[in-house]
């Protein structure tokens, strides 16, 4: 069941879903609006290998944006630290986001019950496109788990600013040597 905007207002006026800064106008009629941070994280290598850490290098997205190409890829992140310990969290373009050729979560929208943080979004852009600062990029809706709960305790868990994969740190790696 997904909760209406009304109810998540009030979830988070219980502490029961955490959203820092909250701004009550970013309120939608089934979701909550986030903003793009000033940091995007883009790939060095050209081909990535999940055994081995990814380089990355840290850009500034400037206050008069910047120019994402066609058919580009590269992190950016929520200013906004969210999360829930009661609901399960989604993440997904605003719809003139996405009608600008934005993709903001190319495959990963599920956000695990108890992970809290900044989300990373995975920007992929078929078209060019300028990002600003602060702008409104994706919304989050939340919704109520059925059975028994485990929380979330992984690698990204109180994430800040974009993260890079972290792939390299599953423990499956080994047992494929073998």
């Amino acid at each position: 069941m997904i909760l209406s905007g009304h109810e998540i207002n009030r979830q988070i006026e219980s502490s029961a879903i955490t959203v820092t800064p909250f701004d009550p106008d970013f309120i939608n009629p089934n979701s909550i609006d986030l903003t793009l941070d000033d940091t995007i994280l883009r790939y060095c290598d050209s081909v990535l290998d999940p055994r081995v850490e990814a380089e990355v290098i840290e850009v500034k997205i400037p206050e008069d944006g910047l120019l994402l190409e066609p058919m580009s890829f590269c992190l950016g992140s929520s200013r906004e630290i969210v999360g829930s310990t009661k609901f399960v969290p989604m993440v997904h373009a605003k719809s003139s986001t996405a009608r600008a050729g934005l993709f903001v979560h190319v495959t990963a929208d599920l956000i695990d019950i108890g992970s809290v943080g900044t989300i990373t979004f995975q920007l992929f852009s078929t078209l060019a496109l300028r990002v600003y600062p602060g702008m409104r990029i994706a919304q989050m809706t939340f919704w109520k788990p059925q059975g028994e709960i485990t929380l979330y305790s992984g690698k990204y868990q109180g994430s800040t600013g974009p993260r890079k994969s972290m792939i390299f740190r599953d423990r499956h790696w080994e047992t494929l040597a073998r």
